[in-house]
């Protein structure tokens, strides 16, 4: 019997119809039976929904680029499929339901279970553009709505895997089908116990991919990218960048974990825990080797460089002319859970607590709103902090130099700098 594998193909490998027929190509002499194909929403989708959802918060006519958006989609398929396919008549109906649900009212209180019931519409319409033309091709591959068997708790934006009853779906629902033919679903997504859509924090896509390996019992999954494999920099922002051929779980997951963007921090953990080898390869070179990340010790010198834009630095500063003491810090993380903010950076010093996070708007509002009661609190925004891990042999007043430095920090193996272009 075949073994399970797992394949992830990002927005970028699906953001025009050419790149819909080089995926297309990648799984010609790939594509079989035990295989799992999880799609992202089409090239900018989910920014493009991101910013329907805050036109209409801030109550502005948001049509225009709701049409934008289905004509983007229709001309990818006009590009794929004869003029009298299925697929069009199923594109209006996915476009008239998203119209319907944006008609319902969008607050403050209930934004992020808003935001999930229409942001998953992009990989749902993608998922099935991929499928309709596989299957066009005469690749014949089954459609599944992720939502029925990725399990998570209510916790909308920022979803928790159930663990137990997504395996428990996966088996019944997912390793029948499996056992016959390929099936293409959805990153991203999923459901809560009443079947209200949920997200998996953005570019959770990967994340997916590994909770069905884990879930299905895979012997791997393979993350299709626009790059060569895991690099030690973006080499959209940095020169001369190094590929690794390979990397352990943990060296991998460190870098995750400070921002590198070519795999979802969440990712590895499962993966490792189940010993399954992550494949990250390049759609535009398929044949090429990519990078392997699996159980090996060997610990890299290579300096990485990983950025994190729009980064907002807060201070909170007791008023009193105490010092700063564990009940300031519970108190300033008891705050930071209860609205799910994650902190990418942490400096304490007599007086004061600097964190570093991502910026948004409204928990920013919420945060300042309960704290203010306890600290004096500055913050500055439009930041980025650059990481670089393994700095021994990087010469640091060139990553200085020509910026405003507002924070850093720096350990045995971590460099971190908080940023701004003078």
């Amino acid at each position: 019997m075949a073994k399970m594998i797992v394949y992830k193909f990002g927005g970028a490998s699906v953001k025009d119809s050419q790149a819909v027929k080089n995926l297309a190509e990648i799984l010609r002499n790939r594509l079989r039976k035990n295989m799992i194909i999880v799609v992202s929403a089409m090239g900018k989708t989910t920014n493009a929904l991101e910013t329907i959802l805050d036109l209409k918060f801030s109550g502005k006519d948001f049509s225009k680029n709701s049409t934008i958006l289905k004509e983007f989609h229709v001309k990818i398929c006009q590009d794929l499929f004869p003029k009298e396919h299925r697929i069009f008549p199923v594109l209006d109906n996915y476009f008239l339901a998203l119209g319907k649900k944006l008609e319902n009212p969008l607050t403050k209180d209930n934004y992020d279970e808003f935001y999930d019931s229409i942001i998953g519409y992009g990989e749902l319409i993608s998922s099935l553009i991929v499928m309709e033309y596989l299957c066009e091709l005469g690749m014949i591959a089954l459609w599944k709505d992720a939502r029925d068997f990725i399990k998570t708790n209510s916790d909308f934006r920022f979803a928790k895997i159930n663990w137990e009853k997504t395996r428990i779906q996966c088996q019944n629902q997912l390793k029948p089908v499996l056992e016959s033919f390929p099936v293409v679903t959805q990153g991203f997504i999923g459901a809560d116990d009443q079947g209200k859509p949920t997200t998996l924090g953005r570019e959770g896509s990967d994340f997916t991919a590994a909770i069905l390996a884990t879930s299905l019992d895979a012997v791997s999954v393979t993350i299709w990218k626009d790059v060569p494999g895991v690099l030690n920099a973006d080499p959209k922002k940095f020169e001369n960048t190094v590929l690794f051929d390979e990397l352990g779980y943990k060296e991998a997951a460190e870098m995750t974990y400070y921002g590198a963007s070519v795999i979802h921090p969440k990712t590895i953990k499962p993966l490792a825990n189940a010993k399954i080898p992550l494949f990250v390869k390049s759609f535009l070179n398929p044949e090429s080797q990519g990078t392997k990340i699996y159980s090996q010790e060997s610990q890299k010198s290579t300096p990485a460089f990983i950025i994190k834009e729009n980064q907002l630095l807060l201070s909170f500063k007791v008023t009193d002319f105490t010092f700063i003491e564990e009940g300031h810090i519970h108190k300033v993380y008891e705050e930071l859970k209860s609205l799910k903010l994650r902190v990418n950076m942490l400096q304490i010093s007599a007086i004061s607590i600097s964190l570093v996070m991502d910026f948004q708007t409204f928990k920013l509002e919420k945060l300042l709103e309960r704290l203010k009661p306890f600290f004096e609190i500055r913050y500055n925004e439009g930041l980025e902090l650059l990481t670089i891990l393994h700095p021994q042999q990087v010469e640091m007043d060139r990553y200085l130099d020509g910026f405003e430095v507002f924070l850093e920090q720096s350990t045995r193996n971590t460099v971190q700098i908080v940023r701004r272009k003078k």
